[in-house]
């Protein structure tokens, strides 16, 4: 039967507080154990796809001494490993963004970015830098420069993406945890496919100001854990104590399958089985009046979401478009290029879009606390699945919170197969008390 609950890890793999235990007791034996897992977990063709860079063991052993060496509780995740999207500077690390560009994407800075910098003083060890979709523009864990990344329990399938070597890297039992980013599903998409927890912050925040972008208006900063108590932590160490419920008030949430989202996606009788029964937990269905104000707004967000995420991404490659086409694939380089090529009916018409969905949250969370619906239509695809009409299901999931630009929780929803799919708890604030409550309940 298909449950909310993580599935039990099995004995190799080390979950947020046996790292931290590891790395008191013994920083150099921490060392030792994360360069053999670097070096073991995934077959040599997968490291080069899921890695733009690791530490060596003297990095690593130095990373681990000095989390040893802070106070606990000014270092709340001191001692745990973990991989970051090479979208974040790094001080000395080439900004690449999983191209084949020959020079630095990143202006030259003396330090690192904003939230490596956080993580550092919070007393986490860089494990790596992560391979993407290239430029982050996709939704599958393809990319013809380095490799395309495969779920590590099933191989021949993806991991999503575009935060694809971050979803590999915690999915393979390498790392707890691992830093991605989300435009229009790029943490929620790998989550569902690879049966983790994702989560999802807001545009424009302290987290993914100095990342290189894809679409600033778009752009969240996002991270993946294997279990619900590790993301808790996560979330907690970076973002904060959450906000607390208010006493004797029930939290109000309400779960929409792909038809009450008016979305006619055909699906497996047991994939929609376990997203209804799953979802069905944690909330019950809307009244009819809001299912059909949902219906109506989430139609054309697609196509919404599709025009300006693409015109945003054109401003941020202009300079580079066509000076620079053969350091692009084929497939991004034309994304990037309809970016300027729509017309203001087709631009003004976006605009009204999003606009209405925004308004629709706006009123929606007047009187609801969190929405849930399906983060995927299908499990992790194989390399012949990978395709546009696929990519396009993928985004019509991903648009209406993206077009709010509002935070989400990704949980996984494991299938008998031993696969996976996810929900999307969409919420008003990262620091909701939804989050907390729906982590502790799958703990």
């Amino acid at each position: 039967m298909p449950t909310l609950t993580a599935d039990a890890a099995s004995a190799s793999v080390l979950a947020l507080g046996d790292w931290q235990e590891l790395a008191a007791r013994d920083p150099e034996a921490a060392a030792r154990e994360l360069a053999q897992r670097l070096k073991t977990s995934l077959s040599p063709e997968q490291r080069r796809s899921c890695f733009a860079d690791v530490a060596d063991l003297a990095a690593l052993a130095d990373g681990f001494r000095r989390a040893a060496a802070l106070p606990r509780a000014e270092a709340p995740l001191a001692g745990v490993p973990y991989t970051l999207k090479d979208l974040y500077h790094v001080a000395g690390k080439p900004v690449r963004a999983g191209s084949r560009f020959p020079f630095d994407l990143a202006p030259v800075r003396g330090q690192s970015g904003r939230l490596p910098q956080m993580l550092e003083c919070a007393g986490a060890v860089l494990a790596g830098r992560t391979h993407l979709y290239e430029f982050a523009y996709g939704l599958t864990g393809e990319n013809e420069t380095h490799g395309d990344c495969e779920h590590p329990r099933f191989p021949g399938r993806t991991t999503g993406g575009s935060s694809s070597g971050a979803a590999a890297s915690v999915a393979a039992g390498i790392v707890p945890f691992a830093v991605g980013t989300d435009t229009g599903g790029s943490v929620r998409v790998p989550a569902a496919f690879c049966g983790l927890f994702g989560m999802r912050l807001t545009p424009g925040d302290e987290w993914i100001a100095d990342a290189f972008p894809l679409a600033p208006g778009f752009d969240t900063a996002g991270w993946f854990t294997r279990n619900a108590a590790d993301m808790e932590s996560v979330n907690r160490a970076i973002l904060g104590p959450g906000v607390p419920e208010q006493a004797g008030r029930e939290l109000r949430g309400c779960f929409v399958d792909f038809a009450a989202s008016g979305l006619s996606v055909k699906v497996t009788r047991e994939f929609l089985r376990a997203l209804r029964e799953a979802g069905g937990r944690l909330a019950p269905p809307p009244d009819r009046i809001t299912r059909e104000e949902i219906a109506r707004t989430f139609h054309g967000a697609l196509q919404s979401y599709v025009i300006l995420q693409s015109t945003e991404a054109y401003g941020v490659h202009r300079q580079w478009l066509d000076k620079h086409r053969e350091h692009y694939s084929k497939d991004v380089w034309e994304r990037l290029d309809r970016g300027r090529r729509w017309e203001d009916s087709q631009l003004d018409a976006a605009r009204i879009k999003r606009r209405a969905v925004c308004v629709f949250w706006e009123r929606f969370f007047e009187s609801y606390d969190f929405f849930v619906m399906p983060a995927t239509p299908f499990t992790a695809l194989t390399k012949a699945e990978c395709t546009q009409a696929n990519r396009d299901w993928l985004l019509a999931l991903m648009a209406p919170a993206s077009l709010g630009g509002l935070p989400v929780l990704t949980v996984p929803v494991r299938l008998p197969s031993g696969l996976s799919a996810g929900l999307q708890v969409i919420v008003r604030d990262p620091r909701s008390p939804v989050i907390s409550k729906v982590l502790r309940r799958m703990a």
